[in-house]
């Protein structure tokens, strides 16, 4: 059976390509106008999957900007009606669709607060277009499966060529060069996650460092998404100070493994576990060598093959999740 969810998915290294290409010249000049802005602060925006990708830009943004990045709550417009004082700080919206009226009414109100905002949408007739700076458009085509893939591929491939813009990175520049071809080659590792690695588990913690940990969030909501398995996202480290003693009733731990400076501790913290009984199944990168940046991708890109095989071994569609639709409309 061949899944939209799948086909998406293995689409996602030509569908990045040719948005790295068609955005170069609008990421180039809009680096320009944030460098000429000086942001002190980012802030960022999005639901769902958009807020996943907002802690990758957390990560990213503060590795490599040195400027501090959080998370807003987008009901403080919507449904408490106040206004920020955001003056000074780069307010990034992520939206699949440019449409919920909670990502809407934040934008409103942040660039009424004087904020330089951009928006990163899949859908360039959004009416977010509207009100933000500059949109920055992810090109990705229409998804039709509910469970996002390509269009968090791009995102995260989006922001990774909006920062390297910005600092005038050139080694990361040329990383993103090689990105759609590593992506291919993610496609053909061998198998991660398998049914047979999760059956019978109702319950899991994903567990990952730095920008590791900064798609596990990711990935904890696709395993509810598409499988119906409860997990949770954590800090390697963080699991370490409390949730380890959920390893008393044989949790089952997935390991998310990036090659970047803090693999070494996400590392000694996994041998941890292993000593204390968690069963493990190990997310990676295999041999493929690339910018520690761009590594995060290519672990989400062999995932999403996975999870959707998972779902169809568990009698699961994963283009029809229970009770979920497309675009979600929130206050």
């Amino acid at each position: 059976m061949t899944t939209v969810m799948q086909t998406e998915a293995l689409s996602s290294p030509n569908k990045i390509a040719q948005q790295l290409q068609q955005n170069t010249a609008l990421v180039s000049q809009l680096a320009e106008r944030i460098r000429e802005y000086a942001p002190h602060s980012v802030m960022i925006i999005g639901r769902g999957s958009s807020d996943h990708a907002g802690v990758f830009a957390k990560y990213l943004f503060e590795i490599e900007a040195g400027i501090p990045t959080f998370a807003a709550a987008p009901s403080v417009a919507s449904v408490y009606g106040k206004r920020l004082q955001l003056q000074g700080t780069l307010v990034l919206l992520i939206s699949q669709s440019g449409r919920s009226p909670d990502i809407l009414a934040q934008a409103q109100m942040a660039k009424d607060a004087g904020a330089l905002c951009i928006a990163l949408v899949n859908d360039e007739s959004a009416p977010i277009a509207d009100i933000v700076d500059c949109l920055v458009p992810l090109k990705v085509g229409e998804e039709r499966a509910v469970a996002a893939t390509k269009s968090y591929l791009a995102t995260l491939s989006a922001l990774l060529q909006l920062v390297a813009h910005w600092q005038q990175d050139q080694q990361l520049i040329q990383a993103l060069e090689s990105l759609p071809q590593a992506l291919h080659s993610a496609q053909q590792l061998a198998p991660q996650l398998t049914p047979e690695s999760v059956e019978g588990v109702a319950n899991l913690v994903v567990l990952g460092r730095g920008l590791g940990y900064a798609i596990t969030k990711e990935i904890a909501l696709k395993l509810k998404e598409v499988c119906g398995i409860h997990a949770e996202a954590f800090s390697s480290a963080e699991f370490l100070h409390g949730p380890v003693t959920l390893l008393e009733q044989s949790l089952h731990l997935l390991d998310v493994s990036v090659r970047d400076e803090a693999h070494s501790s996400h590392q000694e913290q996994i041998e941890e576990l292993k000593r204390r009984g968690g069963q493990l199944v190990q997310l990676h990168q295999g041999s493929i060598v690339v910018h520690p940046r761009i590594a995060p991708l290519l672990v989400l890109q062999r995932f999403y093959l996975d999870v959707e095989q998972v779902a169809l071994a568990r009698g699961i569609d994963p283009d029809a999740p229970v009770g979920l639709k497309k675009v979600t409309q929130t206050l």
